[in-house]
């Protein structure tokens, strides 16, 4: 009996100590059920509801360019492109294997996308391949079981109905670098481009516009069940151009396959309308990212497309120069416009010899007959007595030597040389055999296309130190107001001076005997204005001259004469300036005039009120009453 009671004793205080501490342990859960449901429920609630909706951004349309009439110039198109969040992936070089069977991808591209995943956020996706078809949207999206972490987007790409004709102009956008890093959470985004050139890189935080964002239920893997709120924020801006696309599209054909610019600019306003650099490049391939063949074959060609010649291309402005020279001489009362000057040919200057590009000489010229015949004694001769310093002077009064600050990146800003500028960049004394060449526009000048246009614009517009501008309006939303036209200050040049020299350049096209005469307007009513310039590209050596000088199309291309032609129009009420130049060309009166001549034929007749004009809008409005 004994033995049987303490057994129970035994039992009875192990049941009780097994209840007691089941009723502990029943007591610490409900606790801590107490604690998670009661004390902390907002903020577990918080965190469910976070785990349950995942908030996306979303980029904004970027905002259009157009030119001045409303033409569409850079738009967007719809893009499928397949993504990767890499938290998402359990094995991201494993997905994009798998990824590889359905949309092939090179090894550099898979460097590529490995090395984006890991410089973003982990939850930030990264682009896989864009410009997907639609075979592949639906081989992707059937095999999404496969590949962990992928997706298919919907995004926008940049797009250039116009291609290589505008490049210069437009620029191009592309993927966001490092450096380009602001915090702005716009340019995390996958596959966000920015602009990188011309008027894309210009105005790109206005064409950009305000990311939006979109609230997504997911599931505990991070699928997407349903879009809960979408906010598309503020699209990019519109910027209108004062480029005519269908003028600049003329003047694009005209150039042709040479390697060349030209610049139509309004002398009063400012207002570019064509800005041609030829050749051109396609900036959508940009926009879609280009391989490194179509860069090296970009980098490498010989008549460098990537080079907007207009604002960067530097040239001697050859005879198109003389005009300041002329001005310099007229302004300090170093000439008249009756001095006459002996061409034989040349000018001897201590032991040099300076040529004139006519050989046997122009016999007796005064200022208009040396403008009106190029004449290079002429101009040796009234550039000896003036002087490199005032010449170098006149020049910049009219644009030349210094940038323009057109609403472009990438100008640059020639070169007018004086004594000074000598003295401190070669270190030696300016000598008056200098002078003599940069009379004729040669030696250390150096001009750009857009100079040369602001320069005979400042001449037409009776010297109004006017200035080159491509943006009309930034248009947000709404809201459109054209930027006002600034306020030009005066060159300060006597008006008189000013009608010889713009004579001579009448005479230069309209005259028996003008250099530029077979480039004339046929219409009698528009009188064109110009002056043609060669510019030599390397030196002729006296045994040439006396064995003869070898013409442009015996040289290689490379050693020819740049073509030059600078001109406004109308001659009694200018509108219009024009440049020209063709790299390599040869004469500017038989390559450039023709060139100028057409274009600016082009755009008198599209002029709102020429006569050219009239009958066209007639028409139109006539053909639209006959339905």
């Amino acid at each position: 009996m004994s033995r049987q009671a303490d057994r129970n004793k035994v039992f009875s205080r192990r049941a009780t100590l097994l209840a007691g501490g089941k009723l502990l342990l029943f007591t610490a859960l409900a606790g801590r059920m107490y604690y998670l449901q009661v004390i902390e429920r907002e903020k577990f609630a918080t965190l469910a509801e976070e785990n349950r909706i995942s908030l996306r951004l979303l980029a904004p349309p970027r905002g259009r360019i157009l030119d001045r009439f409303g033409v569409p110039l850079a738009i967007n198109q719809e893009n499928y492109r397949m993504l990767l969040v890499p938290e998402q992936a359990t094995d991201i070089e494993a997905t994009l294997e798998a990824a590889s069977e359905i949309i092939p991808l090179s090894d550099h591209e898979k460097t590529k996308i490995l090395r984006e995943a890991k410089r973003r956020r982990s939850f930030m996706p990264v682009t896989v391949r864009e410009n997907l078809t639609w075979n592949d949207v639906a081989r992707v999206e059937l095999n999404a079981a496969d590949l962990p972490g992928c997706m298919i987007d919907v995004g926008q790409s940049r797009f250039y109905p116009k291609a290589d004709r505008f490049s210069h102009v437009l620029g191009y956008v592309s993927v966001v670098s490092e450096q380009d890093l602001t915090g702005d959470p716009l340019l995390e985004l996958p596959g966000f481009r920015i602009g990188k050139a011309g008027v894309e890189r210009v105005h790109d935080l206005a064409l950009r516009g305000k990311g939006g964002n979109t609230q997504l239920e997911v599931n505990a893997l991070g699928r997407v069940i349903r879009e809960l709120a979408r906010n598309e924020g503020q699209p990019g801006a519109e910027v209108r151009l004062t480029i005519d696309a269908a003028l600049q599209d003329f003047a694009y054909q005209r150039l042709g396959e040479q390697s060349a610019s030209c610049v139509v600019m309004d002398v009063h306003s400012g207002q570019v309308l064509v800005m041609a650099s030829a050749p051109g490049y396609d900036p959508n391939a940009f926009a879609q990212g280009l391989n490194a063949e179509q860069w090296k074959d970009l980098i490498q060609h010989p008549r460098t497309p990537l080079l907007n010649k207009c604002i960067a291309g530097q040239y001697a402005p050859g005879s198109t120069f003389k005009m300041m020279v002329a001005l310099a001489a007229l302004e300090h009362n170093v000439v008249s416009p009756d001095f006459n000057v002996h061409c034989s040919g040349h000018v001897e200057l201590g032991n040099s010899v300076f040529h004139c590009w006519k050989k046997e000489g122009h016999g007796y010229v005064d200022m208009l007959r040396g403008i009106m015949h190029s004449c290079d004694v002429y101009f040796y001769e009234i550039a000896k007595r003036v002087g490199i310093d005032r010449i170098a002077d006149m020049a910049k009064r009219f644009g030349l030597g210094n940038t323009l600050d057109i609403d472009l990146a990438g100008e640059k800003p020639g070169l007018v040389p004086n004594r000074e500028w000598k003295l401190r960049n070669l270190r030696s004394a300016w000598s008056q055999g200098e002078t003599l060449v940069a009379g004729i526009g040669q030696g250390y000048m150096l001009t750009t296309p857009l100079q040369l246009a602001a320069m005979t614009a400042r001449i037409a517009n009776g010297g109004i130190a006017v200035r080159p501008r491509l943006t009309y309006e930034v248009a947000t939303g709404h809201e459109s107001a054209p930027l006002p036209t600034p306020t030009y200050p005066s060159i300060q040049i006597n008006k008189a001076n000013l009608a010889i020299v713009r004579k001579g350049m009448r005479m230069v096209v309209n005259e028996p005997g003008g250099t530029a005469l077979g480039s004339r307007l046929p219409n009698p009513n528009w009188i064109m204005c110009g002056k043609t310039g060669t510019a030599q590209v390397r030196r002729i050596t006296m045994r040439e001259r006396d064995t003869g000088v070898k013409k442009n199309d015996e040289l290689p291309w490379k050693e020819r004469d740049h073509a030059l032609f600078v001109a406004y129009a109308p001659d009694d009420d200018p509108k219009y300036a024009i440049a020209v130049i063709v790299e390599h060309g040869g004469g500017g009166s038989a390559v450039a005039a023709p060139i100028a001549r057409d274009v600016m034929m082009e755009t008198l007749r599209r002029d709102p009120v020429s006569e050219g004009a009239r009958d066209r809008f007639a028409y139109s409005a006539e053909k639209d009453r006959a339905g």
